[in-house]
């Protein structure tokens, strides 16, 4: 039976016939060597699958910002529902002041009105709304008077349905004076046709205080009549606004 051969060595005959193995590598020492060069790929195999495990869980929390990020996006442009603290009052000028009025009167610039539907006459009126911390009112101005005559259509419930107003000429005929003494100023005055005309067909004394308002909207803001005094009608009052500052009360 013929030997068997060696693996892996390189086998050489001599002149006699015997051989000789030279220049060859063991199978253990191959097997340590594969182990050696195994190594650094097992190594380079972990880093790659902690890399992928890093890459994942980098790629999870940028989905969570992003969800987080969206959803708070969507929370503050959602309307939230407010309450206004001070009453009445208007929107805040510069530096964050503003003009506010009592419960039942209504702003408009720094003072504030009250449209009394108690119908009273003119001295009556003016006595009610002096008790409430006004007076009735004085017009100083177009944008004043436009507001009036806005407001009133919707208050009125007729056409003679009109609203007192502080100007009379009960001391002076045709020298009509506001309520605080102050004299009109006839580039600010709002007659309406051939108004004020002094009727005195239910009084002999004529028509001495001054009413407005047209229900159907007035040509030129012009809305003023004047009436007997002692006729019974709805007020407006006026007092000047109280300055504060807008608070919220949000959900």
């Amino acid at each position: 039976m013929s030997e068997p051969d060696e693996v892996y060595e390189n086998v050489q005959v001599n002149h006699n016939g015997s051989k000789v193995t030279s220049g060859g590598c063991s199978l253990k020492k191959v097997v340590v060597f594969g182990v050696i060069l195994a190594v650094p790929f097992f190594a380079l195999g972990l880093v790659c699958n902690d890399n992928m495990q890093t890459k994942k869980q980098l790629q999870m929390m940028t989905a969570k910002h992003d969800a987080l990020k969206r959803n708070l996006t969507d929370t503050l442009s959602q309307p939230k529902s407010c309450d206004v603290v001070q009453p009445s009052c208007r929107p805040p000028t510069e530096g964050g002041t503003c003009f506010k009025c009592d419960p039942d009167w209504e702003p408009h610039r720094n003072k504030c009105y009250r449209f009394l539907t108690e119908k009273l006459n003119w001295d009556q009126s003016r006595s009610r709304c002096e008790k409430l911390g006004g007076q009735l009112v004085k017009i100083d101005s177009k944008d004043e008077q436009r507001f009036l005559e806005w407001t009133l259509r919707d208050k009125m419930d007729e056409a003679e349905d009109k609203f007192w107003i502080g100007l009379t000429d009960q001391e002076t005929e045709d020298e009509w004076l506001w309520v605080d003494g102050s004299r009109l100023d006839k580039s600010l005055a709002f007659w309406s046709g051939k108004e004020p005309d002094n009727w005195k067909g239910t009084n002999s004394d004529g028509e001495d205080c001054a009413t407005m308002g047209e229900k159907g909207g007035a040509a030129g803001l012009k809305s003023w009549f004047d009436r007997d005094c002692n006729k019974l009608q709805k007020s407006i009052c006026e007092k000047s606004a109280s300055t504060g500052r807008v608070k919220f009360n949000c959900e």
